[in-house]
């Protein structure tokens, strides 16, 4: 019999595409993973890897098993979903571990955190900030339960089989300006430095289509992943930008926000797997994830 904590090594392997990143998010060593590796070649009577240079590759048998590997983590978490939605006492529920982006962190998961204190005091959740491109990713791996992600208008996500999304609400995005800048409109921004999330990230792309929609290439001068920090520099005059609402989460904005074309908003969603559809605990956060979402006047 196969055994699944190995199987599982090999669905990483599959997913990561190296040994030392599979060992770095299972906090193992690489000697340990080839080991166990080595021994699930001997349970198996085939060659499962095969050197690549420096690495390592699946071979056609090892494909063929890590596909069965993922069906088999599917089945042993819908097992223990079940298991756990019969038992008794929320001290019964299963850590659940969330990756938030920064602005759901601020303006969402506090609030979640105080429902859930007072209808689950016992139930553990863990938060790790991930953009939402990783945060999906580590999602289909195992690496969290849960998911909070952004969807921009025109922009659709790729829909990873598994995955099961529900959307929590929309946040408008608006431009950014100085408070005392006397900018009215995007077309007014040609000329300015620009502060944009990194490249590659769904909100720079969005950001950067819409100022080539109003016919120019936006000179984006400062690069950060934090949106406070692009905030702070809207602030001082030295940038402008394109932000969401929820990065005020309900405080006065310190900039003059501006109306972009056509008001548009960002679609905020939660994401799990389906095989852990039955998992009380997870369905406990996203129930409070959705009751702590804002709403106008709130």
């Amino acid at each position: 019999m196969f055994e699944l904590r190995r199987l599982r090594l090999l669905h990483e392997l599959a997913l990561r595409g190296t040994l030392a990143a599979v060992a770095e998010a299972l906090s193992f060593s690489p000697s340990t993973i080839s080991q166990q590796l080595a021994q699930l070649e001997k349970d198996a009577g085939v060659a499962l890897l095969a050197p690549d240079g420096r690495r390592v590759r699946l071979t056609e048998q090892g494909r063929i098993l890590a596909a069965h590997a993922a069906r088999a983590l599917e089945l042993d978490e819908q097992a223990r979903g079940e298991l756990e939605s019969v038992r008794a006492g929320a001290r019964a529920l299963a850590p659940v571990r969330v990756a938030v982006m920064q602005t759901a962190a601020l303006a969402i998961v506090p609030v979640a955190l105080g429902l859930l204190a007072e209808r689950s005091p016992d139930l553990r959740v863990e938060l790790v900030e991930m953009p939402p491109e990783r945060g999906l990713f580590e999602l289909a791996a195992r690496g969290v339960d849960l998911v909070i992600a952004e969807q921009y208008p025109g922009h659709t996500r790729a829909h990873a089989d598994g995955l099961k999304r529900e959307t929590l609400g929309t946040d408008p995005i608006h431009l950014a300006v100085a408070s005392a800048d006397p900018a009215r409109a995007l077309d007014d921004l040609r000329e300015r430095p620009w502060v944009m999330e990194p490249a590659g990230t769904a909100a720079r792309l969005w950001a950067v289509q819409q100022c080539r929609a109003a016919g120019f290439e936006p000179d984006v001068r400062y690069e950060l992943a934090d949106l406070s920090a692009h905030a702070r520099l809207v602030a001082a005059g030295q940038a402008v930008a394109v932000l969401p609402d929820l990065l005020w989460a309900g405080a006065p904005a310190p900039v003059s926000l501006l109306d972009l074309p056509g008001r548009p908003t960002r679609e905020i969603f939660t994401a799990q797997r389906v095989s852990s559809g039955t998992r009380a605990g997870i369905l406990a956060v996203r129930r409070a994830l959705r009751d702590a979402f804002p709403t106008p006047g709130r």
